[in-house]
């Protein structure tokens, strides 16, 4: 039998990493000369790296181990499927019963009318369905001019080429060609770095009204959708004034233009209720899932469709899909991952015992002398970091500069934060408890102290 262990030590191992394997969202020759971090083992929200450090993973992975690391369950659930049925497809008129029964669970647990799936292996695979699926259904209404989807600058939708190109991100746009046509991005209701003199609902208001000004300079009879993150993720933990999602869903009532909801990173959980849609209010006509569909234990995502439009899609042929569209090992694990976040109450631990404490705690991080703004909805937060609290100013220094200091000194502190520009991040497991928020918060303000002292020591303290 074959079994991969590690055999040796993290150095060797980081100079087979470095001559093999290409990173995503990485500069390979800078990570080649430092060598990455060799992740062996994880238990609940701990990592334990090839040195034995335990590292506390404030960022359940990338956004997704909802459930913690180290569940059986959901390893035994492969296994079975894997004897069982390890692969079969779903193109040509066949389906398998995993497949089904994910669907039908999905079917019961987003809101109210959206009852129908179309699988795919990740949320960038979903959102890429997303595109073709308005689109055809605009023509099949007679429609076909219908074809421009509106999204919004610094959003992130995934990284394929048209997942890619419905984010707004500049850095990803700069590389490929991106974006495709017939995407349109409005500004981000980030009110911390873009909100200048108005109060946060008044600019709310403002930024959701710039999907009306879009819609009419386009023409309402071109524009499909509009797609975003209840809360965006990647793009900094960005949490929209209250004001925002009302105003963007009676706009997209009135021209009677299709609303995607993107919870690849917010739904099952994370916000406090099953999905963001319910925490803001939303209601979409298209789900984008994945992530903690699986809690990442497997590649799935999906489009969740409310019955209007899978009505007419499945009028005809949908000249659509991918080899592992809805896998069956993958469904399998995922209706595994649903069974204990249902059973376990783990959106019930959510809502009552971890968001409400962590929120107390995070909100104490605004004593921090370089901590602008904390911001946080459910098991999401943000620390937007400025030289100077009063004028919300950013640092002098190119953009990055010093969220990336910051992120150092977390890891070096054995604690996996993330930053987004000069934005510090995070997203834990759901399953944290209050004691595991009490040794984040201690590390945060470690990091946080360390970070500012190299900061000021290089001379970066100084206002844009």
């Amino acid at each position: 039998m074959n079994i991969i262990t590690n055999h040796m030590p993290t150095q060797e191992l980081q100079r087979i990493d470095a001559a093999h394997h290409m990173h995503p969202f990485t500069a390979g020759h800078a990570l080649a000369e430092k060598g990455a971090r060799i992740v062996k083992a994880a238990k609940g929200v701990w990592l334990t790296d090839t040195d034995g450090e335990q590292i506390l993973d404030a960022m359940a992975g990338l956004w997704c181990v909802n459930i913690g690391y180290g569940r059986d369950e959901l390893a035994d659930a492969a296994a079975r499927q894997m004897r069982e049925l390890p692969y079969y497809n779903t193109f040509f008129q066949t389906s398998h019963v995993p497949v089904i029964a994910l669907a039908s669970r999905l079917a019961e647990l987003t809101p109210d009318g959206l009852d129908h799936v179309f699988f795919a292996g990740s949320g960038s695979e979903a959102n890429d369905t997303n595109i073709r699926m308005v689109r055809h259904y605009w023509a099949l209404k007679g429609q076909p001019e219908k074809r421009i989807i509106i999204s919004r600058k610094n959003a992130y939708h995934g990284s394929s080429v048209g997942s890619g190109s419905l984010g707004g991100m500049v850095g990803m746009h700069a590389q490929g060609g991106l974006p495709i046509p017939d995407i349109h991005h409005i500004n981000q209701p980030d009110w911390w770095s873009e909100g200048g003199e108005m109060d946060r609902e008044e600019f709310g208001l403002a930024r959701a009204r710039e999907l009306e000004q879009a819609i009419e300079e386009l023409g309402p009879e071109n524009v499909a959708a509009f797609i975003g993150e209840p809360v965006q993720g990647a793009g900094g933990v960005i949490v929209p004034p209250e004001s925002y999602w009302p105003e963007i869903q009676r706009i997209c009532d009135h021209y009677g233009i299709l609303l995607i909801a993107d919870e690849v990173i917010c739904g099952f959980g994370r916000t406090g209720n099953w999905f963001g849609s319910q925490t803001m209010g939303i209601r979409p006509h298209i789900m984008t899932i994945a992530k903690g569909l699986s809690s990442g234990y497997q590649p799935i995502g999906g489009s969740v469709v409310c019955d209007e439009v899978a009505d007419v899609i499945a009028s005809g042929e949908f000249n659509h899909g991918y080899t592992y569209s809805g896998h069956p090992v993958a469904c399998a694990v995922a209706m595994e991952n649903l069974r204990i976040l249902e059973e376990e109450k783990v959106v019930e631990h959510v809502r009552d015992v971890a968001a409400p404490y962590l929120a107390q705690k995070w909100a104490e991080l605004e004593e921090h002398p370089m901590v602008g703004e904390a911001r946080i909805v459910g098991m999401m937060g943000s620390l937007a970091l400025t030289p100077h609290k009063a004028s919300r100013a950013a640092f002098k220094a190119e953009k990055g500069t010093v969220g990336y200091i910051c992120r150092d000194r977390c890891f070096a502190n054995n604690l996996v934060m993330r930053h987004v520009g000069d934005r510090m991040v995070i997203s834990p497991p759901l399953i944290l408890t209050p004691a595991e928020i009490d040794i984040l918060i201690e590390r945060v303000w470690k990091s946080l102290d360390e970070g500012m002292a190299e900061v000021k020591a290089e001379g970066l303290w100084e206002s844009a």
